[in-house]
């Protein structure tokens, strides 16, 4: 199909809740993807982050090949291999707890909430949530971001959400009472403006939280799975949580989303108190661990750190010719660049150029590239954002 015939289905048959740029994706490789009219792009920003390997992983394909072969769909009344494999790979990767597999972070932050909240005391309902968060568009997850903009319009939300400054273990002494059961925060803030938090402030809030006996949740959904350059974003502070969310890379480019809690934690979770039909299903269990595999196998945690230098170092030497940038931020291959003006025309500036990239908070530049992406790929299309700061 023409892109004008695929945008003319879209007007006719898809509810327009997306902003959407008028390009037709028809294929990705890599670091790249194609448009229905043939013209390639350079994608620094892919899938908001669910290509954390790239575009079609030749491992993830191949798994997915695989799988369909044998198995598509089977109920979570009973067992299956590619489930309890992904399971344990994601647990030694981390700390060794037990996993919930659903099929997006929003399910896997509602899930981790419920879990919370059955596993404490009834009377303790209470999470406390950061300013600048985000944590997914069902009516609970919008309740646990901060941001009224997300609010409008969907009121009343479900009760219990209390709202702090983000990297401030001080306000969240202050608010934590006896109805409270959990901190819900990300270790780097993504939508919010790839804010990364002082040294102290994860090791501070774990501390709190064992002080005050309630769980410290941690939304992994950008930062896990490779992404910071380590394989969870926690890891970077020496801290472990109680539960931790995970999505968007965490199945090489398939839907998927879960969570992790400490077994005396997640033995809370009997038959009967949380479910999802379709999580943990085989094909996406399968995409999951290829990306696994490929990520320890073939030094993506190391090379994502370098990536972040590559963009950090190019992006710190323009501020010094470029004035309205004013800082380069972040870990691995989540790097935001902070503007004093408006950041969406310098993305659809690159756009037109062959870049896609990502505007947050306004004034940030968002970077998610792949864990995967070469060093002439990365140098490519910071060509083109470097000509768009430099005109726009």
């Amino acid at each position: 199909m023409t892109t004008e015939e695929t945008l003319k289905l879209f007007e006719r048959y898809v509810i327009p809740n997306y902003t959407r740029y008028p390009i037709v994706v028809v294929r990705g490789e890599g670091s790249a993807v194609w448009d229905a009219n043939g013209k390639r792009y350079i994608d620094l920003f892919p899938g908001w982050g669910v290509n954390g390997i790239g575009h079609c992983h030749p491992r993830v394909v191949a798994a997915i090949r695989e799988q369909a072969g044998k198995l598509l769909h089977v109920a979570n009344n009973f067992y299956m291999e590619p489930q309890g494999r992904l399971a344990q790979l994601v647990a030694e990767s981390s700390f060794g707890g037990k996993c919930f597999f659903c099929n997006s972070g929003a399910e896997a932050n509602e899930g981790a909430i419920k879990l919370a909240r059955i596993h404490t005391d009834p009377a303790r309902y209470k999470v406390i949530t950061a300013y600048n968060s985000f944590h997914g568009r069902t009516l609970t997850t919008v309740a646990a971001t901060a941001q009224a903009k997300y609010h409008r319009g969907f009121h009343p939300l479900p009760p219990g959400f209390v709202y702090v400054p983000f990297n401030d273990v001080d306000v969240v002494a202050k608010v934590c009472d006896d109805e409270t059961c959990a901190v819900l925060v990300e270790p780097i803030q993504g939508e919010g403006g790839v804010n990364v938090p002082d040294d102290d402030y994860l090791p501070r809030l774990r501390e709190l939280c064992d002080e005050r006996g309630v769980l410290l949740i941690l939304d992994e959904v950008q930062t896990g799975c490779g992404r910071t350059g380590k394989w969870f974003g926690y890891q970077h502070w020496g801290v472990t949580p109680d539960i931790m969310t995970m999505a968007k890379a965490l199945g090489g480019g398939l839907a998927i989303g879960g969570f992790e809690a400490k077994s005396d934690i997640a033995a809370s979770l009997v038959p009967g108190t949380h479910a999802s039909t379709f999580g943990g299903n085989p094909i996406a269990c399968a995409g999951g661990i290829a990306a696994f595999e490929a990520i320890a196998e073939e030094g993506l945690l190391e090379n994502a750190q370098r990536v972040e230098r590559q963009i950090k170092d190019r992006m710190t030497a323009l501020s010094t010719e470029v004035d309205f940038i004013r800082e380069v931020r972040g870990k691995g291959c989540m790097i935001g660049v902070e503007l004093s003006r408006p950041g969406t025309p310098i993305v659809e500036e690159c756009i037109r150029q062959g870049l896609l990239v990502n505007c947050t908070h306004e004034t940030v530049l968002r970077m998610l590239p792949s864990m995967a992406a070469t060093e002439a790929e990365v140098a490519e299309g910071l060509d083109i954002l470097e000509q768009a700061l430099r005109t726009c």
